[in-house]
């Protein structure tokens, strides 16, 4: 098959990680892949680096950003449109909210110029006296759209509607997503949360939804790290072999929670003389909480290691203790499926998709916002090690293949499969 993937950017993101791992599968599998994408702009870091020397080809639109810019988005809806014409895909699956209006409305334009100029065909057989026009016209729509009539895919990673904005921007959003889900074909939701909130919010049918677990690399974190590489891990930080690690990884960021962290760390940090929290990651918050740190005196004991690759995200929590994730919107955040493999049980708020792997026997899930809860759970975790052991364990044989590259790539398989055999669900 032929398939275009299309994402707003290659930021640092569980999104844009995903999307990385199913273009990769797929093009190993022997279709051929195209991932349109813009520019990786702002402070959380890019991935571009992981595309290079893959067998699946990247275009970059520059006019594509993830805010509202009318001008930059016509011009990158237009380009997505020549881009589809080039490429003459079987697929076109989008990510995220931009590129996935952008991308389905493109898409879709497309395909319905190719049954105009199927109708004008028809037409012009009908009426003899208008033949020759009708063949012109009919020729021009065909070349214009020709042999194109690609089934469209949308992932839901998360959804751009929630209740920390304004009524208005939700109503607005959930407008704009009903108008592209009547130009999609089918929706793959990262979590049932997300299939769930969606419908409820009146965007697609039941039978347009599937799940397929957001994909983790995970031998990466499924490998054991040597006791010398996390002990060197903590030193560069100013953490002692010793202490017990509370690890956040998360762009530094509203919404994502760390605020509350800091909140529950200014009571713990007097009761236990022996923990650290580690915050990875950066973002336009970095300096708001690196001055509330200093201010409150917790410099020594919240640790920034500001943005680390890929690569050594496995480190960072093999040479930690706890995961905490205050984020209060997710899909579902790959951060903790992450720290399952890696056999770190998790404190979480209780969030979208968080329930579906923490619960009781894996890690603790916290009404969101409510530091009084969040400062029990990392408590209990800090003063019983038999319980974090116990918890990481359990979470690591629960997630264990249910994230795996294969398992994900076989659903969205599935997905572009039937599709051209009626929309059947699966």
């Amino acid at each position: 098959m032929r398939i275009v993937h299309i994402i707003t950017r290659l930021i640092l993101g569980g999104a844009q990680e995903n999307t990385l791992i199913t273009c990769k599968e797929l093009a190993r599998r022997g279709h051929e892949v195209t991932l349109i994408t813009g520019p990786a702009i702002g402070p959380e870091g890019e991935l571009f680096e992981q595309t290079k020397g893959q067998k699946y080809k990247v275009i970059v639109i520059n006019e594509l950003r993830r805010a509202i810019e009318p001008v930059k988005d016509f011009i990158s809806y237009r380009k997505i449109k020549r881009y589809l014409h080039e490429l003459q895909p079987d697929i076109v699956h989008t990510h995220s909210a931009k590129a996935g209006i952008l991308g389905r409305f493109a898409a879709h334009s497309i395909r319905r110029a190719k049954d105009e100029g199927q109708r004008a065909k028809d037409e012009g057989r009908r009426a003899k006296d208008e033949e020759r026009r009708a063949k012109d016209e009919g020729r021009g729509m065909r070349d214009e759209g020709r042999n194109l009539k690609p089934k469209i895919v949308h992932t839901i990673h998360g959804l751009a509607f929630h209740p920390y904005q304004s009524e208005w921007i939700n109503k607005f959003y959930i407008a704009i997503e009903k108008a592209a889900a009547k130009r999609t074909d089918f929706f793959i939701s990262v979590a049932d949360a997300m299939t769930n909130q969606a419908l409820a919010a009146g965007i697609g049918r039941p039978e347009q939804y599937v799940t397929a677990y957001s994909a983790v690399e995970e031998e990466d974190f499924l490998g054991p790290i040597s006791q010398d590489k996390k002990r060197e891990f903590r030193r560069k930080y100013g953490v002692a072999i010793d202490a017990i690690v509370l690890v956040t990884i998360a762009r530094l960021f509203m919404l994502k929670g760390q605020g509350y962290i800091i909140e529950s760390a200014k009571v713990l940090s007097k009761r236990f003389a022996n923990i650290v929290w580690l915050f990875v990651g950066d973002g336009n918050l970095a300096g708001h909480y690196k001055e509330q740190v200093r201010q409150l005196g917790l410099a020594d004991r919240i640790k920034f290691t500001g943005l680390l690759p890929t690569s050594q995200i496995p480190l960072a929590i093999q040479s930690s203790d706890i995961l905490v994730h205050c984020s209060l919107r997710e899909g579902l955040a790959r951060t903790l499926p992450q720290a399952m493999l890696c056999g770190v049980p998790v404190v979480s708020f209780d969030v979208d998709g968080a329930r579906e792997v923490v619960n009781e026997k894996t890690g603790r899930l916290v009404e969101p916002k409510n530091v009084e809860q969040l400062t029990a759970a990392c408590a209990e975790l800090i003063e019983n090690k038999s319980l974090r052991e116990r918890l990481g364990k359990s979470g690591r044989e629960f997630v264990k293949e249910k994230f795996a590259p294969g398992v994900m790539v076989d659903k969205i398989e599935e997905v572009y499969k039937i599709l051209p055999a009626g929309h059947d669900t699966l």
